[in-house]
């Protein structure tokens, strides 16, 4: 699985119009499942997410998790996170993980999200066609990716 983490003041996910996912300051998420993830990579990825300390402290240190900074998460399934760019211009998406794999590992880290910061992971809408809007805070982005790090 890959995360784009991002620390933000606000983030939202509109489809067709109508907001589906909204949160104030905390991590906007983007979820990348790929074929041969497991349930241990989802619970591991959601416990890097809670516990990562990119949130300042009272002195500007980035020593705060979004649960001790009180913040909310935004997780937002993105296949084109697998895209395999090595060969030609058109990126290819064969390490994507189909729908069976992806829903049930995209929706458990949001639950394991959800249950370690004691509050509703605001989420997306797999497979649609999604906008999304953020303000980036720092800016901080962090790349994690379960095989790799």
């Amino acid at each position: 699985m890959r995360l784009v983490i991002q620390r933000v003041a606000s983030a939202a996910v509109d489809i067709d119009g109508e907001t589906v996912g909204k949160i104030g300051r905390g991590l906007m998420v983007l979820v990348g499942v790929a074929t041969g993830d497991t349930e241990a990579d989802a619970e591991w990825l959601a416990a890097k997410t809670v516990a990562m300390r990119i949130f300042p402290d009272e002195e500007g240190v980035m020593n705060r998790s979004v649960k001790d900074a009180g913040g909310e998460v935004l997780a937002v399934s993105q296949f084109t996170l697998l895209a395999s760019t090595r060969k030609g211009n058109r990126p290819s998406y064969v390490h994507a993980a189909g729908h069976e794999l992806a829903v049930p590992l995209y929706e458990l880290y949001c639950h394991k999200v959800a249950e370690l910061l004691g509050k509703e992971t605001q989420t997306g809408r797999f497979g649609a066609d999604m906008q999304v809007s953020l303000i980036n805070d720092g800016p901080v982005t962090i790349v994690i990716d379960s095989d790799r790090n």
